[in-house]
């Protein structure tokens, strides 16, 4: 699982493995928090409406040269 979520007062969660078990993993500040099995039990510690999932954009790799700016002939 890829997914990450963020909320208020730095609380985060992201989907482990441990034991041969998925589970959601908060955090607080870096600190672990709790390993949940259920949603609900991520909803005993933080309020499940402030989390907002992080997306990673990919890079944008340039291709070319970026283009010089110049000015119109219209304008001189």
């Amino acid at each position: 699982m890829d997914r990450r979520w963020v909320g208020l007062d730095g609380y985060e969660v992201v989907g482990v493995v441990r034991a041969g078990r998925q589970v959601l993993r908060v955090r607080r500040h870096g600190w672990l928090v709790a390993d949940c099995t259920t949603v609900a039990e991520v909803a005993g510690h933080l309020d499940l409406a402030d989390l907002c999932e992080v997306i990673e954009l990919p890079v944008r790799r340039r291709s070319e040269p970026p283009a010089r700016a110049g000015t119109s002939s219209r304008h001189r």
